[in-house]
């Protein structure tokens, strides 16, 4: 488990809302994986480039892989710091990603997020990508 003294490359606060929220009044597990791509589309926008910047010049992200551990559920109108760190490893980009409940800090969810990089469609190592990451990627 992560805990709250690792070091992030980013955090951002999401609040929930109603329409999260399955017939048990907790957010709907899918959710989850929204709030984590919302983080990283925040993340994008911190290192200068968008998801639609990219794709303009033929490069695109997808998802290769996510493993997600729910630890914690929330309810309407909690927040949560979504947090994320970045590495790379050969052509895949992966992204440790942790949610808590925001302020106390109790772990919500702890997920690896793995990315590939296509260039106009066909799959390449990402050095473009890596380019626009360089300050992250350890």
């Amino acid at each position: 488990m992560t805990d709250r003294t690792t070091e992030y490359d980013f955090e951002t606060l999401i609040s929930v809302r109603d329409y999260e929220l399955d017939v048990q009044g907790i957010v709907n597990n899918a959710n989850y994986l929204h709030y984590l791509e919302h983080t990283r589309h925040e993340f994008c926008h911190e290192a200068g480039t968008s998801f639609r910047t990219m794709h303009a010049r033929g490069i695109d992200p997808v998802l290769r892989h996510v493993s997600i551990e729910y630890l914690t559920p929330l309810t309407s109108g909690q927040q949560m710091r979504s947090c994320l760190r970045l590495r790379r490893k050969g052509p895949r980009f992966i992204f440790q990603q942790d949610i808590y409940r925001h302020p106390d800090g109790v772990p919500v969810v702890k997920a690896e997020v793995t990315v590939v990089c296509l260039e106009n469609g066909a799959l390449s190592r990402g050095d473009i990508l890596a380019e626009a990451f360089e300050k992250y990627l350890r």
